[in-house]
């Protein structure tokens, strides 16, 4: 039984050792982006966010105003 635990961390061992030289050579192959790169791509992100971030705001607005005056009418009809 021991034997086969010790067979069993073992391998577990050569295959984690394995894994992380994997990962070590496939890092290497990453194209990492610049900081300009990095800038245009965070200045897009930021104003795509305020954007719709103030667009879905209005209507947002604007459909509350809107189900308030349907119920406002209703409200006065009976």
């Amino acid at each position: 039984m021991t034997t086969e635990v010790s067979e069993y961390v073992g391998s577990r061992w050569t295959r984690l050792k394995a894994f992380y030289t994997d990962v070590r050579l496939e890092m290497k192959k990453v194209s990492w982006p610049n900081r300009k790169e990095i800038t245009g791509t965070t200045v897009v992100v930021l104003f795509a966010v305020f954007f719709f971030g103030f667009y879905l705001g209005f209507l947002d607005f604007g459909f509350s105003k809107l189900v308030q005056r349907i119920f406002h009418l209703f409200r006065t009809v009976q």
